[in-house]
C-alpha cells in the first residue's frame, strides 16, 4: 500500500491487487478545502482504477534517467509506483507520493556558485539528486532540471524531507546553444503580450549558465509559510502515458488539439478553451516546436474548480537546424507550422467548437502583437545577463519572419 499525501494530510491510497487502484480517504473527502488527484477522478466516485491511474503517474516521472535512477535506488524503471515512493515528495502539482512531508522547513544550502557549478555538472549522472540523503523530487520531461528552494535574498537551497522547491533551475547545453536566454526571451515575449506566463530570471555558476525559473504551483500563506498548489499536463488529463505526448506517437494514439480542447471544455470551463487558443497560436508563432501536450497544464483548486496554467517550457526551435521544427500536434492537419493558412485555422475551430470567424481574427491579433513586442522582450534578456551567444537576433529574425508568413496567409 503506498499513501498519497497533500502535506500532512492523506488524500488517498493506492493498493495492489493484480493491478493498482487509488480509494480517497474519508477523511479527505470530508475537508472543504480538499480537491481531487485529478480532474479525472472526482472525489467521493469510488475506487480509481488502473487504466485512469497510471497514466496519471507516469507523467509524474522524468522521461530520460529512469534506467539511471532506478538502478541507484535499486527499483525496475517500469515500476512507476515505486519510483514515485523513492522520488515523489516533491514533484509538479501539490501532493506526495509515499510520504508526508516533514514539519518546519528542511534545506540543504548550496554555499557557494562553485558548488552550484558542480551539482549542475554532475545532473546527467546524478538526476534529481536521487540517492541524496532526504532528497526526493521529480518533474516530467527530457530536459535536465533542478528543484531548488530560494528565500527571500535569493540564496538557493536543496529542499529535502518534502519541503516544497519554489524554483527550478534549467542549466544550458552545448546541445542548444543559448537554451537559457531563449527560454527567457519567449517567456517575457509571452507575458509582453499579455499571456500569463511562468517568471524566470538568469543565473551564472561558475561556467554554467542557467534558467531559474518561478514555480507558480507554490504559493506563501499568510504564516509565511510555502504551500503547494495542485497542478496536472494535459498528458494526465487526457489519461494519456508520456509517450503520447505528441500526436503523431509511435503507439499511433497520440494528443491531439481535440482531445486538448475537449477536456478543458468538459473538465474545467468552455470559457477556459480561449486561453488554450492564444497558447496554441503564440507557440505557432514563436516556433516552438516541442508544445506538445505535457507543456499545457490546468491548476486545480478546492471541490475541483480549475483554470489553465501559466505557459511554460516555452522555447523558439526555429535557430536550432538539428530540432524537428514538425508541429506536435496538427492544425487543420497539418504539421508544418510555415504552410499554415485561414483554411487550417478554420478547421481547427470547427475541430474544437470554437468560431471560425473569432478565430482567424486572434491569430491576426496576435500575429501583429507578438512582431511589435520582440523588441521588447529581447531588451528584457539583455538588462538580466546579456547575450553571451548573441541568440537574441536570430530569434527576433526567426519569430518576426513566422509571424509575417502567418500573416500573410490568413
Amino acid at each position: 500500500m503506498t499513501t498519497i499525501f497533500y502535506e500532512t494530510l492523506a488524500v488517498a491510497q493506492m493498493t495492489f491487487e493484480g493491478e493498482w487502484r487509488l480509494d480517497y480517504e474519508s477523511s479527505w473527502e470530508g475537508r472543504r478545502s480538499a480537491f481531487p488527484v485529478s480532474l479525472t477522478m472526482p472525489l467521493r466516485s469510488g475506487p480509481v482504477t488502473a487504466d485512469r491511474l497510471l497514466p496519471w503517474l507516469a507523467n509524474l516521472l522524468p522521461e530520460t534517467h529512469l534506467a539511471e535512477i532506478g538502478q541507484r535506488l535499486k527499483v525496475s524503471p517500469q515500476d512507476i509506483v515505486g519510483l514515485l515512493g523513492h522520488i515523489g515528495r516533491d514533484t509538479a502539482g501539490a501532493l506526495s507520493i509515499g510520504q508526508p512531508r516533514k514539519a518546519g522547513l528542511n534545506l540543504q544550502p548550496i554555499p557557494h556558485e562553485e558548488a552550484l557549478e558542480r551539482i549542475l555538472n554532475e545532473l546527467p549522472s546524478k538526476p534529481f539528486l536521487v540517492g541524496n540523503h532526504g532528497v526526493s523530487m521529480s518533474l516530467a520531461g527530457v530536459q535536465e532540471k533542478l528543484p531548488v528552494f530560494v528565500d527571500e535574498k535569493g540564496a538557493i537551497s536543496i529542499p529535502v524531507d518534502g519541503t516544497p522547491s519554489t524554483h527550478i533551475i534549467k542549466p544550458d547545453t552545448k546541445r542548444l546553444a543559448g537554451s537559457v536566454e531563449n527560454e527567457a526571451f519567449c517567456l517575457a515575449l509571452a507575458r509582453s503580450c499579455g499571456l500569463e506566463a511562468a517568471e524566470a530570471t538568469i543565473g551564472i555558476a561558475g561556467q554554467r549558465r542557467y534558467l531559474l525559473v518561478k514555480r507558480y504551483d507554490r504559493f506563501t500563506d499568510l504564516e509565511g509559510e510555502i504551500r503547494r498548489l495542485h497542478q496536472e499536463d494535459l498528458c494526465q488529463l487526457t489519461g494519456h502515458f508520456p509517450s503520447q505526448k505528441y500526436e503523431r506517437s509511435s503507439t499511433g494514439s497520440g494528443v491531439t488539439l481535440k482531445m486538448m480542447f475537449k477536456v478543458i471544455s468538459d473538465l474545467v470551463s468552455p470559457a477556459e478553451r480561449q486561453k488554450l487558443l492564444d497558447a496554441v497560436i503564440f507557440n505557432v508563432l514563436v516556433c516552438n516546436s516541442d508544445s506538445h501536450a505535457k507543456n499545457y497544464s490546468v491548476l486545480i483548486g478546492a471541490g475541483g474548480s480549475a483554470k489553465v496554467a501559466p505557459l511554460y517550457d516555452l522555447m523558439c526551435a526555429a535557430v536550432y537546424r538539428q530540432v524537428d521544427q514538425n508541429l506536435p500536434q496538427g492544425i487543420g492537419g497539418r504539421f508544418i507550422a510555415p504552410d499554415l493558412r485561414s483554411r487550417d485555422w478554420k478547421a481547427l475551430a470547427e475541430d474544437v467548437g470554437l468560431s471560425a470567424a473569432s478565430t482567424l481574427k486572434r491569430v491576426k491579433e496576435l500575429t501583429e502583437l507578438v512582431a511589435s513586442r520582440c523588441d521588447h522582450a529581447a531588451g528584457t534578456v539583455l538588462a538580466i545577463s546579456g547575450d553571451p551567444t548573441r541568440v537574441l537576433d536570430r530569434l527576433i529574425h526567426e519569430i518576426q519572419k513566422r509571424c509575417k508568413r502567418i500573416q500573410r496567409q490568413l
